[in-house]
Protein backbone atom coordinates (compact mmCIF):
# COMPACT_ATOMS: atom_id res chain seq x y z
CA UNK A 1 0.00 0.00 0.00
CA UNK A 2 1.68 3.50 -1.44
CA UNK A 3 0.75 6.41 1.23
CA UNK A 4 1.09 9.79 -0.48
CA UNK A 5 1.88 13.08 1.72
CA UNK A 6 1.39 16.47 -0.12
CA UNK A 7 3.58 19.31 1.19
CA UNK A 8 4.87 22.46 0.43
CA UNK A 9 8.75 23.46 1.08
CA UNK A 10 9.68 25.64 4.28
CA UNK A 11 12.17 28.72 4.33
CA UNK A 12 13.25 26.41 7.32
CA UNK A 13 13.95 23.16 5.29
CA UNK A 14 16.25 24.86 2.38
CA UNK A 15 19.98 25.33 2.18
CA UNK A 16 21.80 28.46 1.40
CA UNK A 17 21.24 27.72 -2.38
CA UNK A 18 17.22 28.31 -1.75
CA UNK A 19 16.55 24.42 -2.04
CA UNK A 20 15.28 21.56 0.06
CA UNK A 21 18.75 20.77 1.94
CA UNK A 22 19.50 16.92 2.22
CA UNK A 23 18.24 17.19 6.28
CA UNK A 24 15.25 18.79 4.78
CA UNK A 25 14.63 15.21 2.35
CA UNK A 26 15.68 12.97 4.35
CA UNK A 27 13.06 14.43 7.19
CA UNK A 28 10.44 14.40 4.70
CA UNK A 29 10.73 10.46 3.95
CA UNK A 30 11.04 10.05 7.85
CA UNK A 31 8.02 11.99 8.25
CA UNK A 32 6.16 10.70 5.67
CA UNK A 33 6.77 6.68 6.72
CA UNK A 34 5.82 7.76 10.21
CA UNK A 35 2.12 9.36 9.13
CA UNK A 36 1.94 6.17 7.26
CA UNK A 37 2.49 3.82 10.61
CA UNK A 38 0.59 6.09 12.61
CA UNK A 39 -2.54 6.52 9.70
CA UNK A 40 -2.67 2.22 9.40
CA UNK A 41 -2.62 1.76 13.62
CA UNK A 42 0.75 0.50 13.42
CA UNK A 43 2.54 3.64 15.08
CA UNK A 44 4.65 4.65 17.69
CA UNK A 45 1.74 4.43 20.65
CA UNK A 46 1.75 0.65 19.24
CA UNK A 47 4.91 -0.24 19.05
CA UNK A 48 6.05 1.73 22.35
CA UNK A 49 2.76 -0.85 24.00
CA UNK A 50 4.32 -4.16 22.12
CA UNK A 51 8.07 -2.92 23.10
CA UNK A 52 8.91 -2.71 19.67
CA UNK A 53 10.42 -0.24 17.22
CA UNK A 54 11.48 -0.20 13.89
CA UNK A 55 15.56 0.71 13.88
CA UNK A 56 16.63 1.86 10.35
CA UNK A 57 19.69 -0.20 8.90
CA UNK A 58 20.60 1.62 5.63
CA UNK A 59 19.78 4.66 3.64
CA UNK A 60 20.07 4.73 0.03
CA UNK A 61 19.01 8.20 -1.91
CA UNK A 62 19.20 8.96 -5.34
CA UNK A 63 18.87 12.70 -6.17
CA UNK A 64 17.90 14.22 -9.59
CA UNK A 65 16.71 17.66 -8.12
CA UNK A 66 15.89 19.37 -5.15
CA UNK A 67 12.53 21.29 -4.75
CA UNK A 68 12.96 25.48 -3.80
CA UNK A 69 11.75 27.29 -1.44
CA UNK A 70 7.66 27.54 -1.85
CA UNK A 71 7.50 24.93 -4.03
CA UNK A 72 4.75 22.29 -3.86
CA UNK A 73 5.95 18.73 -3.76
CA UNK A 74 4.43 15.00 -3.16
CA UNK A 75 6.16 12.49 -0.99
CA UNK A 76 5.32 8.77 -1.10
CA UNK A 77 6.38 5.74 0.28
CA UNK A 78 5.45 1.83 0.76
CA UNK A 79 7.25 -1.10 2.24
CA UNK A 80 8.48 -3.59 -0.66
CA UNK A 81 9.75 -6.71 1.82
CA UNK A 82 9.62 -8.34 5.09
CA UNK A 83 11.85 -11.16 5.55
CA UNK A 84 12.51 -12.71 9.21
CA UNK A 85 13.25 -9.49 11.26
CA UNK A 86 14.38 -7.06 8.12
CA UNK A 87 12.06 -4.57 6.38
CA UNK A 88 12.31 -3.00 3.14
CA UNK A 89 10.67 0.85 1.68
CA UNK A 90 10.81 2.66 -0.61
CA UNK A 91 10.62 6.74 -0.62
CA UNK A 92 9.31 9.17 -3.90
CA UNK A 93 9.49 13.22 -3.85
CA UNK A 94 7.96 14.18 -6.78
CA UNK A 95 7.44 17.27 -8.06
CA UNK A 96 3.82 19.30 -8.26
CA UNK A 97 3.58 17.66 -11.92
CA UNK A 98 4.33 13.96 -10.32
CA UNK A 99 7.95 14.35 -12.00
CA UNK A 100 10.40 12.23 -9.79
CA UNK A 101 12.67 14.67 -7.91
CA UNK A 102 14.57 11.96 -5.41
CA UNK A 103 13.75 8.35 -4.46
CA UNK A 104 15.25 6.06 -2.13
CA UNK A 105 15.52 2.39 -0.53
CA UNK A 106 16.16 1.94 3.15
CA UNK A 107 16.39 -1.27 5.22
CA UNK A 108 14.73 -1.60 8.35
CA UNK A 109 15.37 -4.08 11.41
CA UNK A 110 12.09 -5.00 13.95
CA UNK A 111 13.61 -4.34 17.71
CA UNK A 112 12.47 -6.21 20.78
CA UNK A 113 12.98 -3.23 23.12
CA UNK A 114 12.98 -5.62 26.15
CA UNK A 115 16.34 -7.83 25.01
CA UNK A 116 17.92 -5.50 22.81
CA UNK A 117 17.76 -8.22 20.00
CA UNK A 118 16.22 -8.48 16.68
CA UNK A 119 12.44 -9.57 16.65
CA UNK A 120 10.51 -11.47 13.99
CA UNK A 121 8.12 -9.40 11.90
CA UNK A 122 4.49 -10.85 12.91
CA UNK A 123 1.65 -11.21 10.92
CA UNK A 124 -0.23 -8.12 12.18
CA UNK A 125 2.68 -6.19 10.79
CA UNK A 126 3.19 -7.60 7.22
CA UNK A 127 -0.69 -7.32 7.07
CA UNK A 128 -1.08 -3.94 7.90
CA UNK A 129 1.99 -2.42 5.46
CA UNK A 130 0.46 -4.66 2.18
CA UNK A 131 3.59 -5.14 0.60
CA UNK A 132 4.14 -3.03 -2.87
CA UNK A 133 6.34 -4.17 -5.66
CA UNK A 134 10.27 -2.28 -5.35
CA UNK A 135 10.79 0.66 -7.11
CA UNK A 136 12.52 0.42 -10.62
CA UNK A 137 16.30 1.53 -9.62
CA UNK A 138 19.75 0.22 -8.98
CA UNK A 139 20.08 -0.99 -5.38
CA UNK A 140 23.33 -0.32 -3.89
CA UNK A 141 24.52 -3.20 -1.27
CA UNK A 142 23.60 -2.38 2.88
CA UNK A 143 27.01 -2.00 4.21
CA UNK A 144 29.40 0.42 3.68
CA UNK A 145 33.04 -0.06 3.96
CA UNK A 146 35.09 1.51 6.69
CA UNK A 147 37.04 4.70 5.10
CA UNK A 148 40.29 2.99 5.92
CA UNK A 149 43.40 5.61 5.39
CA UNK A 150 40.68 8.40 5.98
CA UNK A 151 41.78 11.12 8.18
CA UNK A 152 40.45 11.37 11.86
CA UNK A 153 39.10 14.90 12.39
CA UNK A 154 38.09 16.63 16.47
CA UNK A 155 35.48 14.88 18.54
CA UNK A 156 32.03 16.11 19.58
CA UNK A 157 29.82 15.32 21.87
CA UNK A 158 26.14 14.13 21.03
CA UNK A 159 23.60 16.95 22.09
CA UNK A 160 20.47 16.35 23.56
CA UNK A 161 18.82 18.06 19.94
CA UNK A 162 20.24 14.94 18.33
CA UNK A 163 18.31 12.76 20.24
CA UNK A 164 14.81 11.30 18.98
CA UNK A 165 12.13 9.15 21.09
CA UNK A 166 14.20 6.26 22.06
CA UNK A 167 16.90 8.41 23.35
CA UNK A 168 19.00 7.27 20.80
CA UNK A 169 20.72 9.92 18.03
CA UNK A 170 18.07 10.12 15.01
CA UNK A 171 19.15 8.78 11.90
CA UNK A 172 19.20 11.87 10.55
CA UNK A 173 21.40 13.51 12.53
CA UNK A 174 24.09 11.37 11.57
CA UNK A 175 23.70 12.33 8.50
CA UNK A 176 23.86 16.42 9.06
CA UNK A 177 27.04 15.37 11.29
CA UNK A 178 28.23 13.72 8.19
CA UNK A 179 27.44 16.62 5.84
CA UNK A 180 29.38 19.22 7.96
CA UNK A 181 32.51 17.72 6.18
CA UNK A 182 31.65 17.88 2.46
CA UNK A 183 33.63 20.65 0.76
CA UNK A 184 31.57 23.82 -0.01
CA UNK A 185 30.74 23.38 -3.82
CA UNK A 186 30.38 19.93 -3.59
CA UNK A 187 27.77 18.68 -5.97
CA UNK A 188 25.28 15.69 -4.54
CA UNK A 189 24.10 12.84 -6.21
CA UNK A 190 23.42 10.33 -4.49
CA UNK A 191 24.01 9.18 -0.30
CA UNK A 192 24.31 6.11 1.52
CA UNK A 193 24.04 5.28 4.90
CA UNK A 194 24.85 2.55 7.12
CA UNK A 195 23.91 2.36 11.10
CA UNK A 196 25.83 0.35 12.82
CA UNK A 197 25.13 1.09 16.90
CA UNK A 198 22.77 3.49 18.53
CA UNK A 199 24.96 6.63 20.41
CA UNK A 200 23.83 8.35 23.06
CA UNK A 201 23.42 11.32 25.03
CA UNK A 202 26.68 12.99 25.92
CA UNK A 203 28.79 9.91 24.00
CA UNK A 204 31.27 11.10 21.98
CA UNK A 205 32.35 11.37 18.01
CA UNK A 206 35.08 10.53 16.25
CA UNK A 207 34.45 11.67 12.74
CA UNK A 208 36.91 9.88 10.46
CA UNK A 209 36.85 11.03 6.59
CA UNK A 210 37.99 9.61 3.34
CA UNK A 211 38.09 11.33 0.06
CA UNK A 212 38.02 8.71 -3.15
CA UNK A 213 36.85 8.76 -6.84
CA UNK A 214 33.72 8.89 -6.64
CA UNK A 215 33.11 10.96 -3.29
CA UNK A 216 33.54 10.95 0.43
CA UNK A 217 32.95 8.86 3.33
CA UNK A 218 32.46 10.14 6.86
CA UNK A 219 32.50 7.57 9.78
CA UNK A 220 31.37 8.41 13.32
CA UNK A 221 32.75 6.59 16.02
CA UNK A 222 32.92 6.24 19.11
CA UNK A 223 36.13 6.58 21.54
CA UNK A 224 36.86 2.66 21.16
CA UNK A 225 37.44 3.72 17.31
CA UNK A 226 33.86 1.62 16.54
CA UNK A 227 31.76 3.46 13.96
CA UNK A 228 28.28 4.01 14.98
CA UNK A 229 27.28 5.30 11.49
CA UNK A 230 29.12 5.61 7.83
CA UNK A 231 27.75 7.92 5.40
CA UNK A 232 29.19 8.28 1.62
CA UNK A 233 28.17 11.52 -0.33
CA UNK A 234 28.36 10.46 -4.03
CA UNK A 235 29.92 13.78 -6.20
CA UNK A 236 27.77 14.43 -9.70
CA UNK A 237 30.89 15.43 -11.16
CA UNK A 238 32.31 11.88 -10.53
CA UNK A 239 32.96 9.95 -14.30
CA UNK A 240 32.31 6.60 -11.90
CA UNK A 241 28.70 5.15 -11.92
CA UNK A 242 28.63 2.86 -9.43
CA UNK A 243 24.59 3.05 -9.08
CA UNK A 244 22.01 4.87 -10.72
CA UNK A 245 22.93 6.73 -13.67
CA UNK A 246 19.73 8.77 -13.77
CA UNK A 247 20.70 10.77 -10.74
CA UNK A 248 24.30 11.03 -12.40
CA UNK A 249 23.17 12.06 -15.57
CA UNK A 250 20.88 14.92 -14.05
CA UNK A 251 20.94 18.57 -12.60
CA UNK A 252 24.01 18.69 -9.57
CA UNK A 253 22.47 19.69 -6.36
CA UNK A 254 25.13 21.71 -4.45
CA UNK A 255 25.36 21.27 -1.14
Amino acid sequence: MTYEWKSRVRYSETGADGRLSLTGLVNYFQDCSTFQSEEIGLGWKYLNEKQRAWVLSSWQIEITSLPVMGEKIIVKTWAHSFKGFYGGRNFLLLDEKEKVMAYANTNWVFMDLETGHPAKIDQEEIKGYQLEKPYEMTYAPRKLPFPEEGIRQEKFQVRKHHLDTNRHVNNGQYIAMAQEYLPEQFCLRAMRAEYKKAALLHDWMIPVVKQDQDGITVALCSEQEKPYAIVKFYDATSKNRSFDDRAMDSKKISV
